[in-house]
């Protein structure tokens, strides 16, 4: 036999389980979020990319793609581009940021500091040039880059002024140490390193300055740069442009667990 239940009764019964909080509760809202940056964010280097993305040569493997694929997510807004600066982001990528947005990731500043013409110049010239490349980078990046991020920084803030913004660093390039014939010599690796640690610096202090959260990637490729017995990072490579940059598994192994820690 089938009782029926007067719906004047189930509701009572609805509105007492609410007010004990014993009903089921509502499906928690997804994350509204907007990857921004340079080729370290888009995925260049993974081999793999999406083919409507053209030459900004995002990724299914970059870190922004991966963190989606483990939360719950409204909506994402992949950005990213190769080979973009700060003014790349200002013009071209804050579109896609607005008052609703909930995360926002960014890595930018190395194409600012000219990234890609100190590396050619430290493999392909002599020691002095490398060291005059790599100085001329650093005085750039204490001088001038530190008022293109805080720039770049107050214009994401304004047009997402709820979201969650963290900043990725950079890792270093290299291991030290032997690393076969026709690589570049431990000397200008030294030298690349040193430039990323002052880029780091550099970014994280405009980050902290600006409110953000800085991820720092140096720690997780420890162990795993160019030279190592298994690198996540790309030596010179065909095509060139992969060149330098994080191989899938500097994104799902590095650069993924450091934006997990600091969004969880």
């Amino acid at each position: 036999m089938r009782i029926r239940v007067s719906p004047t009764v189930g509701a009572l019964v609805a509105g007492l389980l609410l007010t004990l909080g014993l009903a089921t509760p509502a499906a928690a809202a997804g994350t509204d979020y907007a990857a921004l940056g340079d080729s370290y964010s888009s995925g260049v280097g993974t081999n793999n990319y999406d083919g409507t993305s053209g030459s900004c040569l995002r990724s299914p493997q970059a870190y922004p793609r991966l963190w989606v694929n483990s939360h719950t997510v409204s909506t994402f807004q992949f950005v990213a581009c190769s080979g973009a600066t700060t003014r790349e982001v200002l013009g071209n990528q804050l579109g896609a940021l607005n008052s609703g947005t909930d995360l926002v990731t960014i890595s930018i500043g190395g194409n600012d500091a000219g990234f890609a013409d100190v590396v050619t110049t430290c493999r392909l010239g002599t020691d002095s040039g490398c060291l005059s490349a790599v100085n001329n980078a650093k005085s750039y990046i204490t001088g001038t880059l530190p008022g293109r991020l805080d720039e770049t920084y107050r214009a994401i803030r304004s047009r997402a002024p709820y979201a969650r913004v963290v900043v990725l660093g950079y890792p270093r390039l290299f291991e030290l140490g032997y690393c076969g014939f026709g690589s570049i010599n431990e000397y200008k690796r030294g030298l690349l390193n040193g430039g990323s640690d002052t880029i780091s610096s550099v970014i994280s202090a405009r980050a902290a300055a600006a409110g953000f959260s800085y991820a720092d990637v140096r720690g997780r490729f420890a162990g795993h740069g160019v030279c190592a017995a298994t690198p996540w990072i790309n030596g010179t490579t065909f095509p060139v442009v992969e060149s330098y940059h994080p191989k899938a598994a500097g994104h799902s192994s590095a650069y993924l667990p450091a934006l997990t820690a600091v969004t969880g």
